[in-house]
């Protein structure tokens, strides 16, 4: 678990990271989303403490982190970052192998350890020798993941991992990366300005205002029960019924036709794990469907507290 206890940062004279309390639990993916400049990225870097915090304290699995030495400490989370943060002078096996043969690893363990990643993160043999910049986006993407993985860390921290990618590459990666298995069991903490990605990786979401959490909850709970104004403000209205079909899985719905293992696809044509928007754009013109599909999300978000779609204004 980690355990974030009124944590604070100050630059000079100015305040960054106000006091804040944030619980992960081990398993979990929890995502910071916010404004620009609200403080998502210090926040984060405090937890490897890449960024060292003016007060208060990072726990891991019960051990202040200010005990630990740092180099040690951060060796032993997962750190992804946008663009991937290879090293461009040497090649993609090179990157991949900077911990491991840092902590002392033989070369055969390293090799042993990237056959096993290459089949979860479908890398390919013909990388390994290349450099960074002869790669694309997403193949240097997942390249970062496995050498983030290469130690098996039970801590992942991500900073904007999607953002450097072209819209199509960025949608493709981030489902992908978002079902692999090797990340099942780890806690991730991820920093992102996309709401979509938010909601698609997010098993909660920690909503920022500047140097504030406002709301800590599923993406659901922050659409249809805003704990504060910030939140409540926080969702463009002109795509709210986007977000909130993106908020709502399959899973979640009472769908007469719905599969209850969250893996099997439903009659509607997508997997129970799938979005209400991924539904709806896959039923394209079946209108009887899409009827029965809206009007059990209409049940799901006013039981959560938000009006029906057809409530008059207050």
């Amino acid at each position: 678990m980690i355990q974030l206890r009124e944590l604070r940062k100050d630059f000079g004279p100015k305040t960054v990271v106000h006091g804040v309390n944030l619980s992960v639990a081990p398993g979990e993916k929890l995502v910071l989303r916010g404004p620009s400049g609200c403080g998502k990225t210090t926040l984060l870097r405090m937890i490897n403490r890449l960024t060292e915090p003016t007060t208060g304290s990072v726990w891991i699995d019960g051990r202040d982190t200010a005990t630990a030495d740092p180099v040690a400490l951060r060796r032993q989370i997962g750190y992804v970052i946008q663009g991937g943060g290879l090293l461009p002078h040497r090649t993609v096996r090179e990157n991949i192998f900077v911990v491991p043969r840092l902590l002392g690893w033989t070369r055969q363990k390293c090799e042993d350890r990237l056959f096993v990643l290459k089949a979860a993160l479908w890398l390919f043999d013909d990388w390994f020798d290349a450099y960074p910049a002869e790669l694309s986006g997403g193949q240097r993407q997942r390249v970062a993941i496995a050498r983030a993985l290469m130690t098996n860390p039970s801590i992942m921290l991500m900073d904007e991992p999607f953002s450097g990618l072209d819209t199509r590459t960025r949608l493709v990666i981030r489902r992908e990366i978002r079902d692999l298995w090797s990340l099942r069991d780890k806690t991730i903490v991820a920093v992102t300005h996309d709401i979509t990605e938010a909601f698609e990786f997010g098993n909660r979401i920690a909503l920022m205002s500047p140097g504030r959490i406002e709301q800590v909850g599923t993406a659901a709970e922050l659409l249809f029960r805003p704990a504060t104004a910030f939140a409540r403000d926080f969702f463009d209205q002109s795509d709210r019924l986007r977000h909130e079909w993106e908020a709502v899985r399959l899973l979640d719905l009472d769908l007469p036709d719905d599969a209850t293992n969250a893996g099997t696809p439903t009659k509607l044509g997508v997997p129970a794990s799938g979005t209400v928007a991924e539904a709806v754009a896959t039923l394209g013109g079946d209108t009887e469907r899409v009827t029965l599909l809206i009007e059990s999300f209409q049940r799901f978000k006013h039981a959560l507290g938000g009006p029906p779609e057809d409530a008059e204004s207050p």
